[in-house]
């Protein structure tokens, strides 16, 4: 197991460049099962979750190769082989695999899946869609076993908007007989990615990115070629930590349509922002106000965006709540900037933050994937040196995170943790 090191307190400036979307990739990669020919995905980020998924798609019996991010997946041999546990806990979008697995084979056995703990994340949603196209769903022994003779196109209206069940019902219905309308779908960048894949493969999808989708389904789907789109949490992250401690910070491979939720809160905290065709400017900010943030679904404020925001807040002046209608356990990571002298306290589902403060080093430990951002962030903000562990968290989303910052000056390092600190972590 490995930490990391963090030397706060250097302004960091220079360009730094957004990797493929973490969100569609763990989506683009169970819909190559649909296909009955070879899929490239171009533009893959290096991170664990991808690698994980070309475990998975292996496992079933696909042919899968990886190199400097683009994969080919030859689905051809692919069979509807049970995925009860094992990798699939390791990630929460394995549960794309059902969509993707009832649509072409009509049945699927997927474990529940793991990822981050975020409260709870119910896919009740995800299996009214799979029902109402007539799939029988149940949950034997911690895994759900999807059924069907035929898959029947439907109207299903979600009862909460929902990112994971409007993809998961999307790769079911491409392959099902006659129209699926989906209303109060989604409306998140990713989606509209993941039907322009279904779509080069010969899917019949209208409405994506608005809340209504209209999916005729077809018998067979083809192989194609397909570029992902630039991360905007990892976007919205190096945005955040430019105006935390940058003196200018070109963040590169962006689309910039995708963030104005966050270029708009940037502002409105005196950071000077700058974008164009693919790229977004940070200039350097002395003095920052504080201000309030409502996590929203697209194209509101991500609650990706809330732990990391939460951490530039400490730089502001006056008080600030920062208020999580998405999840309600996103507070995790509040413990541990208090660690670093952070001022803050939680009220049921919003934390109020009070600044400026200047925070210091200590030793700290990621939770899920965005407290580990958010901790990074504090580290370079911080006096001293800053321990952050749980990197496996921060591995899961961020591809080449240190090597991406040392290139703008931070000094930053990873380092293998001792035996008494893995016995601590336990304990």
């Amino acid at each position: 197991m490995e930490k990391l090191k963090i030397a706060g307190g250097y302004p960091l400036e220079g360009t730094i460049k957004v990797s493929g979307a973490k969100n569609s990739a763990v989506a683009l990669i169970p819909a190559t099962i649909l296909a009955d020919s070879p899929v490239t995905i171009e533009g893959l980020p290096d991170i664990s979750d991808v690698r994980t998924l070309k475990d998975l798609l292996e496992e079933i019996g696909g042919s899968v190769s990886l190199e400097d991010g683009d994969m080919s997946v030859d689905p051809s041999q692919m069979v509807s082989m049970p995925l009860p546990s094992g990798k699939v806990k390791k990630l929460r979008a394995s549960y794309y695999l059902m969509g993707a697995m009832l649509g072409r084979f009509k049945k699927a056995v997927i474990g529940l899946p793991g990822g981050c703990h975020l409260g709870p994340r119910p896919i009740d949603q995800h299996i009214k869609g799979f029902e109402a196209l007539g799939a029988e769903v149940t949950n034997e022994q911690g895994a759900i076993y999807l059924r069907a003779d035929e898959l029947k196109g439907a109207r299903i209206y979600l009862d909460v908007v929902s990112v994971g069940a409007t993809i998961n019902i999307m790769l079911a219905a491409v392959r099902a007989k006659g129209r699926t309308i989906i209303e109060n779908a989604a409306k998140e960048p990713e989606i509209i990615d993941v039907a322009t894949l279904l779509s080069n493969m010969g899917a019949k999808i209208k409405g994506a990115g608005t809340d209504v989708i209209r999916i005729d389904g077809v018998d067979e789907l083809h192989g194609c070629r397909h570029t992902i789109i630039p991360d905007r949490i990892e976007a919205g992250t190096f945005m955040i930590l430019a105006a935390a401690v940058g003196k200018g910070v070109l963040v590169d491979n962006v689309i910039p349509l995708h963030m104005e939720s966050v270029i708009a809160k940037l502002r409105e905290m005196g950071v000077p922002v700058e974008t164009n065709d693919d790229q977004i400017f940070i200039g350097r900010a002395d003095k920052l106000k504080s201000v309030d943030v409502k996590t929203l679904v697209y194209p509101g404020f991500p609650t990706d965006l809330q732990q990391p925001f939460t951490t530039l807040l400490n730089r502001a002046e006056g008080s600030a709540v920062v208020t999580d209608t998405i999840y309600s356990a996103r507070f995790k990571h509040i413990d541990e900037l208090r660690r670093m002298n952070a001022t803050i306290k939680v009220e049921g589902r919003s934390a109020i933050v009070n600044g400026p403060v200047q925070l210091q080093g200590a030793k700290v430990k990621a939770s899920d994937l965005r407290a580990g951002a958010a901790l990074v962030i504090a580290g370079l903000m911080a006096e001293g040196i800053t321990e952050v562990t749980g990197l496996e968290h921060i591995d899961r989303g961020y591809s080449d995170l240190v090597a991406k910052l040392e290139g703008l000056g931070a000094t930053i390092w990873r380092e293998k943790m001792s035996v008494e600190e893995m016995e601590q972590m336990k304990s």
